[in-house]
This record gives structure tokens, C-alpha cells and sequence, in this order.
């Protein structure tokens, strides 16, 4: 049977979901990603092989399979060309029958990137944090129909006067900034020759991916980022430019709705977030030292940014959410090794907003900055996990603290990740996970 399955992070992305599409992609005959850019840092880790991917799903380390950059992606094409080199160098083949770009996905321009840096200062205490790799204005100019899709870029003459008539524009804010206007002729010759290496890999995705669901052909799709920094659903302002939840598989590359067969939501042991925003269970205060373990026990940094992640404990209470907007089938819990030195965990089961439970997820960000979190403690283990592959082998603590999870999301746990490599896993037989490996 072929599945045409979701992947999406449930909290504030960095989930882990490199390794659980590496995992799944052996049993997959094509992984496309349907929204952001080189924002994005999937670390997949084989053997003693480490590899770092912004742009390109995580499928790509698996030989013969076919990795699809969708419509509703964002690419810089000289991030493209140097991941695709960088990747080359490290053994991997990548050829334009392996990889296929998007010919409607919209290019990231050099004065994106300087429009990201004057859109941070103008927002000065409420900036969001972002990567400054031109993302959110590269989104901008898509929702204000000026953008330079793949195709266009393909006729020099198209793209040089898209990127004059854009500058008119872009120079003004960036000389009110105080920066040097950028010469349009220099940003086409610099684009150009990226996309000349673009190129070769431009197709019309869509069709080919609808024509592979017909044929019976089995398809990961991969988000970026995660449920809550969706730019409908997550924590806005402090969300990304794009819709990284479920629906937005379908958006982004451009198969129906019906198709999908299941939603593989990724979540943590405990919750991270990168740049801005509410956190409402981050370890602060006395708290501080936990933070700081488990950042350095779980290599919490950035890997597009190397910025360090804010850490806290699980929110039970923003995965129900997440849950029920993406419709997950299953979930992935990824990091339980991390826990192991603790003595104590807490799990977030509530807010409570100006002493009153919550019974949704606030809207409004200055809400979130304000809500109490309502913890349930658990009991840590104090074992190593590291490595272990079956359910039986972990501690009864461990075990029990999985289900306290499963219990507070209402969503069966039918993975458990306990190291970065493939093999340091924990997988349910009776799982949606283990059926979708198994067929």
C-alpha cells in the first residue's frame, strides 16, 4: 500500500524531525518540502557521517530517492548551489533526476536579506528573531505579487527587469536605514549565475507529484519549523511567513487534500524555541541550571544560526492544540536520553490566565507572555536511555512519564527516538508509524 504521509513539528520547531524523516525515507520512494527556506537546519546523523541540510529534505542521504523542493518553499539560489556542493563533497550524489525544484517556488533576492536586517530594526523590542536570510520579505513580495518565481528567473531578460523594478522599491527603505542602495545591475549578475546552477533542477513538481500519487508511489512530506510558529495558527507576531502545519502540505505542494493518508506530528521531551516570542514554560530563575543541562545535553543550537535554543519543559497543553489542527495520526517523541539526569520533570497541563483555566490556546501573544503554567511532576529515572530499542528496556519511569504524555496530547506515541542515529530508536508494532514501514 502507498502512503502519502505529513510530517510536521508540534511545538516551536528543532523537534528532531531530520532524524524521523531519515528514518521513514528508506520506505518512501519520494520526500518533498512544501514551505520555507534555508531557514530551516535539519541535522540527520549516519554512522559517523554528520549531515546538515537548510534547503534539501532530509531524503536525500538515502540513495535513489527522489527529494522535491515544493511551490510553497522560498530559495535562495546561492544557498541552493552551495548546500547542493557542500552535500556533493560529503559523497552524496545530487542530479536533476534525484532533486527537483519547484518552477512556481519564489527565489530569495540579495536585497531580501538586507529588507530582513531594516524589518528587525524597525521593530526594535517587538523584532522577532529571525535568521535574517531574507525569508519573511522574500513571503512578502509572493503575497504582493512581485515576487521572482523559479520559472521567471529562467529568462535572464524577465529577471533583470523584475529586479530593477523591485529595488526601486526595496532601495528607499534601505537608504532610510542608513545602508547603501544595492546597484540592480550587480544583484542580476550575482543572481543569474546562481540560477544558471539552479536551472537543470527547475521542473513542474506539481505534476509530478500528482502523477506519482496516482501510480501508487509513496511520498513524505516534510514541513519546516513547527505548528506554533505558523503564520495562521502559531504565536504571531513571532511566527515564521509561511503555514507549516498540516493543510499547509497540501498548499505547498500542490496535491489535494484527499491524498493524504496520515500526519506524523514530532514533539520533544521538552520544549525549545529560537529568537522572540512567548515561552511560557521556559526555565528561568531558579530554573536556569535545568535550562542549561539540557541545552547542553541535547545540543540545543541553531544549526542554520548556532544561536542558542531557550529551553523549558513539556507543553502538554500547546501539543493538544497542535494535535488538533494538524490531525496527527501518530506521534514521534524524539530526545528521551536527554532526560536522563534528572531527578524531577515537570509537564505543563494547563494555563491559567489571570487566575481562570484556559480551555483554548490564546491568539494574542501578550496573553501567552502572562499565562501561568499548570505543572504535573513526574518522577525522573536516572538511568541511561541512550540507545535503547525496545519499550521493555526502558526504565519503568521513563515508561511511565511516554504514556503520562500520551495521555495529556490524546495521541498514540508510536516512536520514541533515544539517540541521534537510526538504529537508537523505539518503535510501536501496533503503531500507524510501524505500518507505514511495513507496507
Amino acid at each position: 500500500m502507498s502512503h502519502i504521509i505529513v510530517i510536521v513539528g508540534a511545538q516551536w520547531g528543532d523537534e528532531g524531525k531530520g532524524k524521523i524523516v531519515d528514518l521513514l525515507a528508506e520506505r518512501f520512494d519520494i520526500v518533498a518540502r512544501y514551505q520555507g527556506g534555508h531557514n530551516a537546519g535539519h541535522s540527520v546523523q549516519v554512522g559517523e557521517k554528520s549531515y546538515v541540510l537548510h534547503l534539501l529534505p532530509s531524503g536525500i542521504v538515502h540513495p535513489r530517492k527522489t527529494c522535491v523542493l515544493g511551490n510553497g518553499m522560498v530559495i535562495d539560489p546561492q544557498a541552493f548551489r552551495e548546500e547542493v556542493t557542500r552535500l556533493r563533497a560529503q559523497g552524496i550524489e545530487i542530479t536533476p533526476h534525484r532533486v527537483l525544484v519547484s518552477s512556481r517556488a519564489h527565489l530569495i533576492l540579495p536585497y531580501h536579506r538586507v529588507l530582513d536586517h531594516t524589518s528587525e530594526e524597525r521593530l526594535g523590542n517587538e523584532r522577532v528573531g529571525t535568521t535574517l536570510r531574507g525569508i519573511g520579505p522574500a513571503y512578502e513580495d509572493k503575497a504582493g505579487r512581485r515576487g521572482i518565481r523559479a520559472a521567471d528567473a529562467l529568462d535572464p531578460a524577465v529577471l533583470r527587469a523584475r529586479i530593477e523594478r523591485n529595488l526601486e522599491d526595496a532601495n528607499r527603505i534601505i537608504v532610510a536605514y542608513g545602508r547603501q542602495a544595492l546597484d540592480a545591475e550587480r544583484v542580476f549578475q550575482e543572481t543569474w549565475a546562481a540560477v544558471q546552477d539552479l536551472a537543470p533542477f527547475v521542473a513542474d513538481t506539481t505534476e509530478y507529484l500528482n502523477r506519482a500519487a496516482r501510480t501508487g508511489r509513496s511520498i513524505l512530506l516534510e514541513g519546516a519549523q513547527a505548528t506554533l510558529l505558523d503564520v495562521d495558527h502559531g504565536t504571531y507576531p513571532f511566527v515564521t511567513s509561511s503555514s507549516t502545519t498540516a493543510g499547509g502540505a497540501c498548499i505547498g505542494s500542490g496535491l489535494a487534500p484527499h491524498r493524504i493518508t496520515g500526519v506524523l506530528g514530532i514533539v520533544r521531551t521538552y520544549t525549545t524555541r529560537v529568537g522572540e516570542g512567548p515561552f511560557p514554560t521556559e526555565m528561568l530563575g531558579e530554573e536556569t541550571e535545568i535550562g542549561n543541562l539540557i541545552r547542553e545535553r541535547g545540543r540545543e543550537y541553531g544549526a542554520s544560526t548556532g544561536r542558542p535554543r531557550r529551553c523549558g519543559w513539556f507543553d502538554a497543553f500547546a501539543t493538544r492544540y497542535a494535535a488538533e489542527i494538524n490531525g496527527f495520526s501518530s506521534i514521534a517523541l524524539t530526545k528521551l536520553d536527554v532526560l536522563d539526569a534528572l531527578e524531577e520533570i515537570k509537564v505543563c497541563v494547563g494555563y491559567k490566565l489571570d487566575g481562570r483555566a484556559l480551555d483554548s490556546f490564546p491568539a494574542v501573544a501578550q496573553e501567552l507572555r502572562r499565562v501561568e503554567p499548570v505543572y504535573a511532576t513526574l518522577p525522573g529515572w536516572r538511568r541511561s536511555t541512550l540507545g535503547v530499542t525496545q519499550w521493555e528496556e526502558l526504565p519503568e519511569k521513563a515508561r511511565r512519564y511516554v504514556e503520562f504524555l500520551e495521555r495529556e496530547i490524546g495521541v498514540p506515541i508510536g516512536l520514541i527516538s533515544t539517540g541521534p542515529e537510526r538504529s537508537q530508536t523505539i518503535i510501536h508494532q501496533h503503531s500507524a508509524i510501524a505500518a507505514w514501514l511495513r507496507d
